[in-house]
């Protein structure tokens, strides 16, 4: 797209958002208070590297499609996370999962895994300038094929994940440490019954005794925050999820931690943008798994719809920039998993940018004072704004491609990286 154009179109909207009071100059500025942690899992289908040629399992997550091109090794996955990084405007994170360890082809379990497995990562986000998020990986295991791992029954089995959440928080905390950025560790297990059970109340107290046991030791908030997240239900956990919802907020809430919230873990009609404000008076921060369900929980690429930009509007309008850690969650072996990424992110960072360019404070004035005509007439003049025009400017001061631009680049690295593979 011709740079001078791009200059010329931005000048004109300028003044067309100005007329109403929205400084876009200022807008673009405060993008650099999106941080968006991209989700490592998008580049291999959740495959990981535990063992050769994995593939996962278990726990409602279901990664669909063969595209061509899947990272088999990390030297992949890092080269088309720095290929999808080059696409993006601002400084994004990256959030591992446990499975994504160097484990130099032996097998190291997961109640023995240590910061030895991920020095490799830290050094190459050193390199990268980003920082790092981290998850547990309670799926994809012998031990987990029961339906329940911190909630089982089996004392054998509960310890071993609790020692693996432990080793978890270990290797988070080195990471926040050694970047200077507080890594996110986040805990999310698939825990739950296929059909009705008779014992919730038991799986519960189990839940509570191994995260208890699992956060028991106290790492500066400087290098660790931790989060716990909830969903509503998965494949073989249809009739009940121990970590709900209900559980993991009133956890959150009593144990000072970060409730994590998926689009993706609620009923259809339930909003996360309208929980956001919500938890944030009873927790200091949370966290976004940022996703588009359709039907269900199963994590298409994020697109720029009413669901997202509710989610950006209400972290925007109140400004919990500090306060509200967003990451994206989603898989899609269908189609170029690099396009994938970028399209998610994009839509996403698009989201915040319609926020910023909005006058919020005319818009609380006429609220409050009952003028809800007037209210509803500027939120649907300004969908028709040349938001576009602001993006594709925003786009070219951070030196990435704009407009349609970068679907030509991922091309090309698909001709010349990844029908290779």
């Amino acid at each position: 797209m011709n740079i001078t154009n791009i200059e010329k179109a931005y000048q004109l909207a300028k003044e067309q958002y100005a007329a109403i009071g929205v400084d876009t100059e200022k807008a673009v500025e405060r993008m650099k208070n999106v941080v968006i942690s991209l989700h490592c899992w998008q580049t291999d289908d959740v495959g990981g590297f535990e063992k050769p040629d994995a593939t996962l399992s278990g726990g409602g997550i279901q990664s669909t499609g063969n595209y061509p091109g899947k990272a088999k090794t990390i030297e992949q996955m890092r080269a088309d996370l720095e290929k999808v990084m080059q696409l993006l405007p601002g400084k994004q994170r990256l959030n591992l999962h446990a499975i994504y360890g160097e484990f130099g082809g032996k097998l190291v379990d997961r109640d023995a895994i240590g910061i030895e497995q991920f020095q490799g990562w830290i050094d190459w986000a050193k390199a990268q300038k980003i920082g790092l998020d981290f998850n547990g990986t309670f799926f994809s295991h012998p031990k987990a094929d029961s339906g329940f791992t911190l909630s089982s029954k089996d004392e054998g089995i509960r310890q071993f994940w609790v020692e693996h959440m432990k080793r978890c928080r270990e290797i988070g905390a080195e990471m926040g440490k050694q970047l200077g950025t507080p890594c996110v560790h986040n805990t999310w297990i698939p825990d739950g019954s296929k059909d009705v059970p008779v014992d919730r109340n038991g799986y519960r107290s189990q839940l509570k005794k191994s995260l208890d046991e699992g956060f028991a030791k106290d790492f500066p908030k400087e290098f660790l925050k931790d989060a716990v997240e909830s969903k509503l239900f998965g494949i073989g956990a249809e009739s009940m999820t121990v970590g709900s919802h209900d559980f993991y907020l009133g956890y959150a809430i009593k144990n000072n931690k970060l409730i994590c919230l998926d689009n993706g873990h609620f009923h259809p009609t339930e909003q996360v943008g309208d929980k956001i404000s919500s938890c944030l008076h009873f927790v200091d921060e949370v966290l976004l798994h940022v996703t588009r369900p359709v039907r269900w929980d199963s994590d298409h690429v994020v697109t720029l719809n009413d669901e997202v930009q509710l989610i950006a509007s209400e972290i925007t309008r109140n400004n919990f920039f500090n306060r509200v850690n967003v990451g994206l969650d989603f898989f899609d072996g269908s189609i170029n998993r690099i396009g994938a990424y970028v399209i998610g992110t994009r839509a996403a960072q698009k989201a915040f940018l319609i926020a910023l360019l909005e006058p919020t404070s005319d818009l609380v004035k006429l609220e409050e004072e009952g003028k809800y005509f007037e209210r509803l007439a500027m939120l649907e003049e300004l969908k028709t704004k040349p938001f576009g025009v602001v993006w594709d400017y925003y786009c070219l001061v951070n030196d990435v491609p704009a407009g349609e631009g970068y679907i030509a680049e991922i091309q090309q690295y698909e001709k010349e990286v990844l029908s290779k593979r």
